[in-house]
């Protein structure tokens, strides 16, 4: 164990071994998804991945020897310094992620290495893994290591639990998936509930539009950015960071999928689901060549899969906690639920992350008979 060496990456030899390392740690965990490495190196771009007009990074890899035993970033978002203290972020925090390691005595000092490097910048707390933002992988997953995670979610070893916790970390926030059987009807008051607002005059629940995929893409955006303000963890989507993901989840957006609830014509909520891409790359190992790149294509033309994952919902704050906002959100699952059987033949569903203290979701996914299947939990420590 004397042999540990922890290294700053600075080139591009270091970022290799840095992304290379979970495909051999996790070659024989039959839950793992391996990430597309072309879509991890993306992530880690400073030029591309707009995260960066606004945040700084280091990356760090653990060596015994020639041999790579694990890796942890460490980086700072201006945009989440200026944010409410009371709402998680702050003044003074930085965040550390991406953490992969083969035992407890490379984590440990890798952790410190991330919290010497905010120290060094300035920062007082250390808050995490987020990898990279709050928008990405955020938490580090504490339940459900027995099925593997849907698109945009992680996948951690069990082990690391404990040893971000032995290292003076303690859980600060949790966020939960919660799954459900969408090849069965919702409970009668469920249906009563969607039928009585399909007879209001006021309400309409439509498709997007994929012509107007900007337009719609800020409509949604407005929603989410006044639906989510005041929760713990957010911080806001800059123009650039709107855009990058518009174009990254383009090929998986289907119209019939993301709805938009209006009042007296007035969009007030929405609800996206994304087809489970990580069925179709779960056998591909990290890699789109030589032909899995077809493979692919013909499955983003007509995804046929067994999940559908709900990422992102969100109602205007103004009717936030109203029996309306809770109409609405029904009526959306109903529509996407149907869709999602009929021209997917999609089975189940996920819904999340959902925040532990977000009481109207839970309310809402007990009311459609859902369960907890995943826990991804944040943690905080003083520096």
């Amino acid at each position: 164990m004397t042999d540990l060496q922890i290294i700053p990456v600075t080139d591009k030899h270091g970022e290799n071994d840095f992304i290379e390392l979970p495909y051999r740690l996790y070659q024989d965990d039959p839950a793992w998804v391996p990430p597309l490495r072309s879509d991890v190196r993306e992530l880690l771009n400073r030029k591309k991945n707009p995260f960066f007009d606004h945040a700084r990074m280091q990356l760090f890899l653990a060596k015994r020897g020639s041999k790579v035993v694990g890796r942890i970033s460490a980086h700072i978002d201006d945009l989440a310094l200026a944010q409410p203290p009371e709402q998680g972020m702050g003044p003074g925090v930085g965040n550390f992620g991406m953490l992969e390691v083969e035992d407890e005595a490379a984590a440990h000092a890798l952790i410190h290495a991330a919290e010497e490097w905010l120290r060094g910048h300035g920062m007082s707390r250390a808050l995490g893994p987020l990898s990279l933002s709050i928008w990405d992988e955020p938490g580090l997953l504490t339940k459900g290591q027995d099925h593997s995670p849907t698109v945009m979610m992680g996948h951690h070893k069990a082990s690391y639990e404990r040893w971000v916790e032995s290292a003076g970390y303690r859980p600060v926030k949790q966020l939960s998936t919660w799954e459900l059987d969408i090849a069965q009807d919702f409970p009668p008051l469920i249906d009563r509930i969607i039928q009585s607002g399909e007879r209001s005059s006021r309400i309409h629940v439509r498709k997007v539009d994929k012509s107007k995929f900007d337009e719609e893409a800020g409509i949604i955006l407005n929603i989410l950015n006044d639906a989510w303000s005041d929760n713990w963890g957010y911080v806001p989507l800059t123009d650039r960071e709107i855009a990058y993901a518009g174009k990254k989840l383009k090929p998986i957006v289907k119209e019939d999928l993301i709805r938009i609830a209006e009042v007296e014509g007035r969009p007030v909520a929405f609800m996206m689901t994304l087809p489970d891409l990580n069925e179709p790359l779960k056998g591909m190992n990290g890699s789109l060549w030589p032909f899995n790149w077809a493979k692919l294509l013909l499955w983003l033309r007509n995804p046929r899969v067994r999940t559908m994952r709900v990422p992102l919902m969100g109602v205007l704050k103004e009717y936030q906690g109203t029996r309306l906002a809770s109409q609405l959100a029904f009526m959306m699952i109903e529509y996407i639920r149907r869709a999602s059987v009929a021209h997917y033949g999609a089975t189940r569903g996920e819904i999340g992350w959902i925040l532990d203290d977000n009481q109207g979701m839970i309310a809402i996914a007990d009311a459609i008979e859902s369960r907890v299947n995943r826990v991804y939990t944040v943690y905080e420590k003083a520096l």
